[in-house]
Formats: C-alpha cells, sequence, structure tokens
C-alpha cells in the first residue's frame, strides 16, 4: 500500500533486543523472511516508540498526531540481498492508528494502554493490548557504558546492526501480504539502556521460543529524533522468493 511521506519527532524509542537460536526463529519466520544473524544469533525484540506531530508532508495543519506504539520485530533477510525488519504485530494507544492500521498506516495497529513513568534517565513501562495477547513490562536508565556479556561486541557494532534495519514488513488482515515502510532519520544516534526488569508474554513463551534457546541481549534508547516514515512496496509471499 502507498501512504504520503510522514515526519515527525521520535521523543524516545527503546530497542529491546534479545539473542534467539536461528532454528527457532528460522521455524517462526514466515516466507519468505529467513533470519538475519550476527555472531551466529537470529536478533528479534520489541521496540517501543513514543511518536510526536506526525503528519503528512503535504499538510498545511500547524500540528500533528502523537502516540505510544509498540512493535514486535526480527532482523530478517529476504530475496538476493534484501534486509529489514518483519514486524508481526503492532499496537499503538492512538484510536487513528487502530482503525487506519491495514489502510492508512502500514500494518495492523492493535489498540492497547500505556502505563509509562519516567524521571529524567529513568523509565518504568507497561503495555497491555485491548485484545489480551499482549503484555510488556519493563524498567531500566540511561547508561553510561554496553553491556560486555551482549552477543554484539560494542555499541557501535549494534548501532550499526539495527540502523541497517530501518525496512520493515509488518503483518496485515491478509495472510501471506506484507506492507511495508522506511523509517529516515536526520541523525541515527543510539544510547546504551540498562534494562533492570523486563517481561513479555510473547517472549517468555516457551511454547515458541524455549527458555534455553532465547536469552535478553541488550538494551537501548533514542531520543528527540527527527524523522520521516516512506511507504515501500508490498510483498506478496505468493510471489516472494522462497
Amino acid at each position: 500500500m502507498k501512504i504520503p511521506k510522514l515526519s515527525g519527532l521520535i521523543k524516545r524509542r527503546f530497542l529491546l533486543n534479545y539473542r534467539i537460536d536461528p532454528q527457532v526463529l528460522k521455524e517462526f519466520l514466515p516466507a519468505p523472511f529467513k533470519p538475519k544473524l550476527y555472531d551466529g544469533y537470529g536478533i528479534g525484540g520489541i521496540c517501543l516508540i513514543r511518536l510526536e506531530n506526525i503528519k503528512p508532508d503535504c499538510s498545511l495543519l500547524p500540528f500533528g498526531i502523537s502516540s505510544e506504539n509498540a512493535a514486535h520485530r526480527f532482523a530478517v533477510t529476504w530475496g538476493d540481498d534484501q534486509e529489514g525488519v518483519y514486524i508481526p504485530r503492532r499496537d499503538s494507544n492512538s484510536r487513528l492508528n487502530n482503525l487506519a492500521g491495514g489502510r492508512l498506516f502500514p500494518g495492523v495497529h492493535h489498540f492497547a494502554r500505556f502505563d509509562i513513568k519516567e524521571d529524567q534517565d529513568s523509565f518504568e513501562v507497561k503495555m497491555q493490548a485491548k485484545d489480551g495477547k499482549v503484555d510488556i513490562g519493563f524498567k531500566g536508565t540511561v547508561a553510561t557504558t554496553f553491556p560486555s556479556d551482549s552477543c554484539f561486541s560494542s555499541l557501535a557494532e549494534a548501532s550499526d546492526f539495527f540502523e541497517r534495519g530501518s525496512l520493515g514488513y509488518s503483518d496485515t488482515n491478509q495472510q501471506g501480504d506484507f506492507h511495508g515502510i522506511t523509517l529516515q532519520v536526520k541523525k541515527w544516534e543510539v544510547s546504551p539502556f540498562e534494562v533492570t526488569e523486563i517481561s513479555s508474554n510473547f517472549f517468555d513463551d516457551q511454547g515458541i521460543f524455549p527458555a534455553d534457546r532465547i536469552t535478553f541481549d541488550h538494551g537501548l534508547i533514542m531520543r528527540d529524533i527527527e524523522h520521516e516514515w516512506q511507504s515501500e512496496d508490498d510483498i506478496c509471499s505468493c510471489e516472494a522468493i522462497p
């Protein structure tokens, strides 16, 4: 689907990342997507993002839409040399996103409640989807060092990996069809985020990810980033390269 280019401000964006056994991830991903590996691991996680003043570039309105949003995402490759992220689930506290997702906005957006406590560099976030299928909670603080037990060798390596995943494909109401969108930022900048507590009924589900095949790896945070969303051609799995 094609939408007008959207622009606005990323007020804050958390990337909460897990390392996953690639065989487990391969079995989860739909065609044509395959795990993009780092140091032998598949990488998945949750992006929780506050967007402010989002509006089409063609809009003459002096203000835009603000919302809290969450996306479950996995680093993937497809075709000969394509790479990005596959997004099986999007949630938002915006009724507009909920109603227009899959129509005016790429991908289905489920309605959810966000409870956020923030004090300068400390955050406590809870998110519950109205349909009861997603429950996320975490606490943490902005850090100055990158965790030494991460599969990534440095903050710079992790930053480059996720910057290259700016193209995302989201599930739709039509099985096998995926809506595409690219995140373009004027300045890509991430900081380490030390996670002291985290729970996710999706990544904690041992029916999907056995406990010995998945490990929380690290957190990242972005703040006050000007950006644009650019619509991309959809993928239909019936036309995809196997």
